[in-house]
């Protein structure tokens, strides 16, 4: 087993297929689901191409808390899946039942305390399971590259567990692993159903393990804005103020995580695999990548990178670059070479 084992510091170098020029065609579905659920879709993909590899088609999984929008996010004039599109792939974000603009259960519409947690992480295996189907039909291939990012890398990495053949490369940003910290995710009260969210919650949520200053620095309020701005635009309910979030994944925390289990096994994974990190995540803490690297036996290769003054959310702050950096160089490099014979 060859192991590739990477402490970014840096800003990594890529292959020169950047065509910034190109234009981007965007494309919006909703994918049939079990339980009548629709699952909302956006793609982006260079114009004037409809046949793509299996290594340059990817799907993003969002986290626990707020749907798949921040990976369209255009900071600074650029988001995460222009950025891939701009690359040559055809990339696609969902958003899971009850996010964003998928179907919201009816559930959702009583009082929260009225009904038990809701979408647990195999029910969001099944929802991407959804969409990975949707979208090798759509192009022709049998695998495709999933990028979890939280909550969605235990959702990715439990799929490409059950599904070794349909998953190309797996990149786990800020991957959750057993916890022996407190999740900062927290509910006051009997779990029901959802959760509701605030805009002041999330500010301060973002800000933790940071001073005041640190935080303006990493992300500046403008950018914090236009993500809350965006984000809790998604909830018709919550005037732009509050978001509702399924509990499924707080009880997963109370009955995996924090218990000392996990919702895959990491030996059956089989495809290559990236876990990157902050270096000041206080969400899914170094800490959780590191014990999570050294089981991931039988992956083609493996790489676990650390990002220099970032946390959490990196992918809306100033070292944002970073991380689009390093996923991108794992999902274009090609494969480590044989050993050589000496």
């Amino acid at each position: 087993m060859r192991l590739l084992w990477a402490m970014t510091l840096a800003c990594l170098a890529l292959p020169s297929t950047s065509h910034p020029e190109a234009k981007i065609v965007v494309e919006e579905f909703r994918v049939p689901h079990e339980g009548g659920i629709e699952i909302y879709v956006r793609n982006k993909r260079p114009e004037g191409i409809q046949t793509f590899a299996s290594d340059r088609i990817a799907v993003l999984v969002h986290g626990a808390t707020y749907p798949g929008n921040s990976f369209d996010l255009g900071l600074a004039g650029k988001s995460w899946m222009d950025y891939l599109a701009e690359r040559g792939f055809d990339v696609y974000a969902l958003d899971l039942p009850g996010y964003g603009r998928s179907t919201r259960p009816a559930i959702m519409e009583q009082p929260a305390e009225d009904n038990p947690p809701f979408l647990r992480t195999a029910d969001a295996v099944k929802a991407l399971g959804t969409v990975v189907d949707f979208v090798g039909k759509r192009r022709g291939v049998e695998r495709i590259d999933l990028i979890g990012w939280s909550w969605g890398t235990a959702i990715t990495a439990t799929y490409a567990a059950e599904n070794p053949s349909k998953v190309e490369r797996l990149a786990l940003y800020a991957p959750v692993w057993i916890r022996t910290t407190p999740s900062l995710v927290q509910v006051e009260g009997k779990l029901g159903a959802y959760r509701v969210v605030s805009r002041e919650a999330a500010e301060k949520r973002r800000r933790a393990g940071l001073s005041e200053d640190k935080a303006l620095e990493l992300m500046p309020k403008a950018w914090f804005d236009a993500w809350a701005d965006a984000t809790f635009a998604t909830d018709p309910n919550g005037a732009g103020e509050t978001v509702r979030a399924p509990n499924g994944v707080v009880l997963d925390g109370k009955e995996y995580w924090s218990a000392g289990k996990a919702t895959f096994d990491p030996a059956k994974i089989t495809a290559p695999v990236l876990l990157v990190v902050g270096e000041w995540d206080q969400d899914t803490p170094p800490y959780m990548a590191q014990s999570l690297f050294p089981l991931l036996v039988n992956a083609k290769w493996r790489r676990l990178t650390m990002l220099s003054e970032a946390t959490h959310s990196i992918l809306m702050e100033k070292n944002r670059m970073l991380l689009l950096r390093t996923v991108q160089q794992f999902l274009e490099e090609a494969p480590p070479l044989p050993e050589a014979k000496f």
